[in-house]
């Protein structure tokens, strides 16, 4: 989980920061604790710690309510704040137990609509939700926040903002190294031997539209398919698959990226699977699993494959907890060699957060931290806004 460090580098300086973010699946706070010494392109990350807060059912509900007025919208920003500071409060807390001073605070926030350009006739534009001030005020410390718009500003898809903390953590002099992560949308990034180089994009849906098959299959008792034990019980049913892998995102070529108005369950699936008595629950939710790992298969065959060779595929987020959509995915893309992040000595479940932590890092340093190579940007620029304390 380091990347080589020069002799310029050693002279930089040691900062401890926290990584916070709230992925599409509304599980939960993902907070990091991170030792980050120096600053790109020689930088040695340490995790020290990582935990996630988990939302209450009715946070969880608001948050994936689809259709938020503006009042709604207003308080949930407050009360995402006061979630988050207390999420970097307990890490705070662990950091002086342990004799370390926490630098700064960066929060991605909470996702309620990312609409990049060419994604709809009516416009575009990112939301991100969790007062940053409200951190800055409750912790003492500066924030760094809304890391999307200044990329959207220079003209790019605001998303994917992970790559370029996938390239600092994975590259290599002598191979490219593929990094996908299956959060509610799954994105991959191929990390070459140079920054310049590096290639990334949204494949599409990732637990998203299971989790929501689970929901609205189960009319609300549970919100994942735990294992994908459920999926591992089903048949596919090829004629739904083949709906599912018609959606016209997927033939779009990168730089792309989605969200939720693409892949939300309710307005993704087919509205009489998970009503109708014809289909079977389990089977809808093979198919759903099945239709994920398609989608990433193909989008590596079509997208990737033709441009680079990888000497590994590295696979984090919660979707390696899905046996079954695992099990899936090696089986469509035979021949890989297929890790999970765990493997080469990072958390799946914390990457996002470390890479916040390191975007953060990056900013205080005034250094650009998104990839326009997959972004789509004009150029690369500084990321996030600052609340300062006191």
């Amino acid at each position: 989980m380091t990347s080589k460090e020069s002799p310029k580098g050693k002279s930089r300086p040691v900062r401890f920061g926290i990584g916070l973010m709230s992925g599409s699946s509304c599980d939960g706070i993902d907070a990091a604790l991170v030792r980050i010494k120096g600053g790109a392109p020689d930088i040695r990350i340490k995790l020290v710690e990582f935990r996630t807060l988990p939302y209450s059912d009715s946070m969880k509900r608001r948050l994936l309510n689809s259709r938020l007025e503006s009042r709604e919208l207003a308080c949930l920003h407050h009360e995402l704040g006061q979630l988050f500071a207390d999420a970097a409060l307990s890490l705070n807390a662990l950091a002086t137990q342990q004799g370390h001073t926490v630098d700064f605070v960066a929060s991605h926030g909470h996702t309620v609509a990312h609409i990049p350009p060419g994604a709809s006739h009516l416009g575009f534009g990112t939301l991100q939700i969790g007062e940053a001030a409200i951190i800055a005020h409750r912790l003492g410390l500066p924030v760094i926040s809304d890391f999307r718009p200044r990329d959207m500003a220079a003209g790019g898809q605001g998303a994917p903002l992970v790559p370029y903390a996938d390239w600092l953590l994975f590259h290599r002099d002598d191979e490219s190294v593929g990094c996908l992560n299956i959060g509610g949308i799954a994105n991959f990034t191929i990390v070459p031997p140079d920054l310049k180089d590096v290639f990334a994009f949204d494949t599409g849906p990732g637990n998203m539209p299971i989790d929501g098959a689970v929901r609205l299959l189960t009319k609300g008792r549970h919100h994942y398919d735990a294992k994908g034990a459920g999926a591992a019980k089903g048949k596919v049913d090829d004629a739904i698959l083949e709906q599912l892998l018609s959606h016209p995102y997927f033939e779009k070529a990168p730089p792309k990226s989605t969200g939720r108005e693409d892949f939300d369950a309710e307005v993704y699936l087919p509205k009489d699977i998970v009503s109708s008595e014809r289909h079977k629950p389990e089977d809808v939710m093979a198919t759903v699993t099945k239709a994920v790992a398609l989608s990433i298969a193909r989008a590596y065959e079509r997208f990737v494959k033709p441009k680079h060779s990888l000497a590994r595929l590295i696979v984090s987020g919660g979707g390696t907890h899905n046996r079954t959509l695992m099990r899936f995915l090696r089986e469509e893309l035979e021949g890989l060699d297929i890790l999970t992040s765990d493997q080469v000595g990072l958390p799946s479940d914390a990457r996002e957060a470390i890479a916040f932590a390191i975007l953060g890092n990056e900013a205080l340093g005034l250094r650009p931290g998104n990839v326009p190579s997959a972004t789509g940007a004009s150029q690369a620029v500084v990321l996030g806004k600052f609340d300062l304390p006191g």
